[in-house]
């Protein structure tokens, strides 16, 4: 048995930061004060679980900010809008801002563009934290959210301004480019950035390049995780025995369902995935195998 475990798996660069960043909090802090990341700081309930074992509360979004007592309000990684941003800091906490610099470039891009007064197309999920997030800076309400080829097709510029298209940085690139392409071809005045971070396209590579090799595909991520469940959708379309799992827990159900003729599992993960839950699960594949 071949076992291939994709080399991106795991930890982004914004990811590893923000973690490091609340963990330095913790240590610096000494219990003194409350600490808090508003939101999960990343999509994994495994993370979110152990950082609240070390005191880190979340403030849930929406929650009223006064009601907590002050301290430190860490910004989650996906990034927050302007707005919330302003309150946080209005109810008197201490602001540790560990949103992904990918995402923070997005915000200044579009809020220049926005004040240029030009139209803005952000393409990702519109439920999204990042997504949300980035719609928090565009200064004026000519903007649009798109997320399906239909939604592109019926996208009218009714404004005839400049258009100016970003994506959420976890976006599959390859859906991107499609989306992009039916927008364009409508005539429109379009400026197409490419915001998908190289650390995504580099993770969406690998996993469709190993899947193509594999027999059966595993993608480790949390159920939560926008870009994990990009990369189930991105194998499956390579390896039709592709599973999505959270942990090693979950092997045993994909055990009971391979056929003995396999000879190639490919492994990924998505960027809030801990290296040791990725390992955990590439040792009990080699037992197994």
């Amino acid at each position: 048995m071949n076992v291939i475990t994709a080399k991106s798996a795991g930890f982004c660069f914004g990811v590893k930061r923000a973690i490091d960043l609340v963990l330095k909090e913790i240590e610096e802090n000494n219990g003194n004060t409350p600490i808090y990341t508003y939101g999960p700081i990343i999509h994994n309930e495994n993370v979110v679980n152990d950082l609240k074992e070390k005191g880190v509360s979340v403030i849930e979004e929406g929650d009223d900010l006064s009601s907590y007592s002050p301290g430190t309000v860490i910004i989650r990684s996906h990034g927050v809008s302007k707005q919330v941003y302003e309150s946080i800091d209005a109810a008197g906490h201490k602001i540790v801002d560990a949103t992904c610099p990918f995402v923070k470039k997005i915000h200044n891009l579009v809020s220049e563009h926005s004040k240029n007064n030009e139209e803005i197309i952000v393409i990702g999920d519109p439920l999204h934290p990042e997504v949300k997030g980035i719609i928090g800076y565009i200064e004026n309400n000519g903007f649009s959210v798109i997320n399906s080829k239909e939604e592109a097709e019926e996208y009218t510029n009714i404004s005839g301004k400049k258009t100016v298209i970003v994506s959420q940085t976890t976006y599959n690139l390859n859906k991107f480019q499609e989306l992009v392409e039916i927008i364009s071809e409508k005539g429109y005045d379009i400026e197409a950035v490419g915001t998908i971070c190289n650390a995504t396209e580099e993770r969406q590579t690998e996993a469709a390049q190993i899947a193509s090799q594999a027999d059966v595909m595993l993608v480790i991520g949390s159920k939560s995780s926008s870009n994990s469940r990009k990369l189930e959708q991105i194998c499956r379309e390579k390896c039709n025995q592709t599973f999505f799992i959270q942990t090693a827990k979950d092997l045993n159900l994909v055990f009971d369902s391979l056929l003995p003729s396999i000879k190639t599992i490919g492994i990924t993960a998505g960027a809030s995935t801990p290296n040791n839950i990725i390992k955990e699960v590439q040792n009990n594949v080699s037992r197994k195998f």
